[in-house]
C-alpha cells in the first residue's frame, strides 16, 4: 500500500468531460469528505497522482484549492496535509447547521406535499434497512443521511436556505462520518419521528425534533474519542 494509504476502492473515477483540475479537486473532496483520507494525513502529490491516473500538475493545483477552502493545510518545507478541524470548529459548523436545519424542518411540515413525504418514506425505509441490516456499511449510511436532510431542505420551500445548505452538506459529512456508526440506529429513528411530524404537519414539533437530532450529534461527535 501506498504512504498515502486509500483504502481498497476508495478513489473515485474522475468524471468526464470538464476541466481535468476541477475534476481531480472533485475526487480529492471526496476522499476528504469520506475519510478515505484521514485529518493530519500527509498528502504526497506523487502518490495522489498515481491513484487517480494524471499528472502531478493538476493534483497541486487541486491542492492549493483545497487549502484555501480549508481543507488542506500546505505547511512549508512539509507539505500538504488534510486538514484537522478543531472543536472550535467542529462545534459552529454543527450549530449554524442546527439553525438551518431546523428551520427547514419548520417549513416542510408546512409545505410537504405527497410526493416530497413520499420521498421521505423512501429514504427511512432504506436507511432503517440499511443500519439494521447492514452496520457495516457507513458509506451508504452517511449517504442516504445526507439525502435525507437534503430532501427535507428541499422541501422547506425556501430556495435560499436549501443552497445554504447545499454550501454546509460536505462539512456536515466531514463531521459524521465519524459518528456514524454509533449514531446509526437512534438516528434513524430520530428520522422516523420526524418524519412523522412533517406528515402531520406538525410544524413546531417538526422544528422541535430536528433540533434535538442535530444536537444529538453535534454531542456525539464530540464525545467521539472517548466512545
Amino acid at each position: 500500500m501506498l504512504s498515502t494509504g486509500l483504502p481498497q476502492g476508495a478513489v473515485p473515477k474522475l468524471e468526464r468531460p470538464g476541466p481535468l483540475r476541477d475534476r481531480v479537486y472533485e475526487a480529492l473532496l471526496e476522499l476528504i469528505t469520506t475519510r478515505a483520507l484521514q485529518p493530519g494525513q500527509h498528502l504526497v502529490e506523487s502518490e495522489l497522482a498515481g491513484h487517480l491516473g494524471v499528472s502531478r500538475q493538476p493534483v497541486r493545483e487541486a491542492l492549493q484549492r483545497l487549502n484555501t477552502d480549508g481543507w488542506v493545510d500546505l505547511r512549508p518545507a512539509q507539505g500538504a496535509f488534510v486538514h484537522e478541524p478543531t472543536e472550535e470548529e467542529a462545534d459552529q459548523l454543527l450549530t449554524v447547521r442546527t439553525l438551518m436545519e431546523a428551520e427547514a424542518a419548520r417549513l416542510a411540515a408546512v409545505h410537504a406535499d405527497d410526493d416530497g413525504i413520499d420521498a421521505l418514506e423512501e429514504l427511512l425505509i432504506r436507511g432503517l434497512s440499511t443500519v439494521a441490516n447492514h452496520p457495516d456499511d457507513i458509506a451508504t449510511a452517511v449517504a442516504l443521511n445526507t439525502a435525507f436532510h437534503a430532501k427535507i431542505m428541499d422541501l422547506s420551500g425556501n430556495a435560499v436556505l436549501a443552497e445554504l445548505g447545499r454550501q454546509v452538506e460536505r462539512r456536515v459529512r466531514w463531521f459524521y462520518t465519524p459518528v456514524a456508526r454509533s449514531r446509526g440506529k437512534q438516528s434513524w429513528e430520530e428520522h422516523q419521528q420526524l418524519v412523522a411530524a412533517i406528515t402531520g404537519h406538525d410544524e413546531e414539533r417538526a422544528a422541535q425534533l430536528m433540533r434535538e437530532h442535530t444536537e444529538h450529534t453535534r454531542r456525539s461527535y464530540h464525545a467521539r474519542d472517548n466512545s
